[in-house]
């Protein structure tokens, strides 16, 4: 398999590169998060860099371009500590829109691909637990349109966001994935409330209630259900290589610290005990990124074969984030865990990618739950 990146992928990790070297250093990142999380000038930016039009195809304005160039932004965008919300907004929310009317795409994608609109997923509720199918959000028809009554927990810059996403329950048990439909809500649609808040990384959240809501059918069941699992394992994928990216951000600044820090005069990179930490770290990361590629590259695969790498992929993630950020802010000593040291912003992401589209326990769980007896050695 050949994993050379061509001219224009090269190209665009440059373009990314540097966007976030120049204008979204951490001095950005704080103000952002002290502002609430979320920046639209900085939305702007990343627009105007072509990056809200990746995923959009190409028909509707957009670039076209796969789930590769995804991984490699992805990766970029971390090293910056993004806070803005754009593997929700740019990556999944394309996905979602591929299974809309085509009256809904030609409205919404252009305008995603501008970064004229920010529309965002809203799938996750409160006591789920990670189950992407237990959803007690319902929908009922009345007359020549749909009423959503619920809640959603943990929406991505929901109070900033020019519509949403919803996933709504039609008929069927609480936990039952032929009974979901996807539906668009406009944030100004009757009946909606929106609070926004921080998160423990800095970027923003809202938690949504719905009483009445009108919204547009977007998917029925069956094809929500599919849209949905697609849609969450870009997400899956594009946080892999979020992760990825801080790691990779975390490294280097921890490694300068050693070599910059001199104790009994001498710079403590210098001591083998802190090498050998750093080397564990570097594989640890080394790790995680070949399981990011795995997760990337198995996109395009039947639906049982993606969500089983895309799994596999956020476990090792899950274990490798925890270790390096551990092992760095220590490696910092107590100016790690202070707001002013960086290593910490790193570490909080970290944490927060963990427990973002079900944590670590979940995959454990969901992939222990497909072994057979034999494990697969005598099939």
């Amino acid at each position: 398999m050949d994993f050379d990146l061509s001219d224009d992928q090269q190209q665009l990790r440059e373009a990314v590169r540097r966007w976030v070297d120049k204008a979204y250093g951490f001095e950005r990142h704080r103000a952002i998060a002290a502002a609430g999380g979320f920046s639209a000038e900085a939305w702007g930016e990343l627009a105007g860099l072509g990056l809200t039009a990746l995923a959009v195809p190409e028909a509707h304005g957009g670039l076209g371009w796969g789930a590769v160039e995804a991984m490699l932004v992805m990766e970029e965008l971390g090293r910056g500590l993004l806070l803005e919300p754009y593997a929700p907004a740019a990556l999944m929310v394309p996905a979602l829109l591929a299974a809309a009317p085509a009256e809904l795409q030609s409205r919404w994608l252009p305008a995603i691909a501008a970064g004229d609109a920010l529309v965002v997923p809203a799938h996750q509720e409160r006591g789920a637990r990670h189950r992407l199918a237990l959803v007690e959000t319902r929908a009922a028809p009345v007359g020549t349109q749909w009423l959503l009554d619920g809640g959603k927990s943990l929406v991505p810059a929901g109070d900033q966001a020019d519509a949403l996403l919803v996933s709504a329950r039609v008929h069927g048990a609480v936990d039952a994935p032929d009974g979901l439909a996807l539906f668009l809500v406009e944030r100004r649609a009757g009946g909606l409330q929106c609070r926004g808040h921080g998160l423990q990384d800095g970027a923003r959240a809202a938690e949504l209630q719905l009483h009445d809501t009108p919204a547009t059918l977007l998917a029925g069941p069956g094809a929500a259900w599919a849209a949905l699992e697609q849609a969450v394992d870009v997400g899956l994928a594009a946080l892999c290589a979020e992760a990825v990216g801080v790691m990779a951000a975390l490294l280097a600044l921890t490694a300068d610290h050693l070599n910059t820090r001199h104790q009994f005069g001498v710079p403590i990179a210098r001591f083998q005990a802190l090498r050998h930490r750093i080397a564990d770290a570097r594989m640890q990361l080394e790790l995680a990124r070949s399981m990011s590629w795995l997760a990337t590259l198995r996109l395009a695969d039947e639906p049982a074969v993606r969500r089983r790498a895309v799994s596999m992929a956020k476990l090792q993630i899950g274990r490798s984030a925890r270790f390096v950020g551990q092992q760095c802010v220590q490696l910092h000593g107590a100016i790690g865990v202070t707001d002013d040291c960086i290593a910490s912003h790193h570490f909080k992401r970290l944490t927060c990618i963990e427990l973002t589209l079900g944590d670590t326990l979940h995959h454990l769980g969901d992939l222990s739950a497909g072994l057979q007896d034999s494990a697969g050695v005598f099939a």
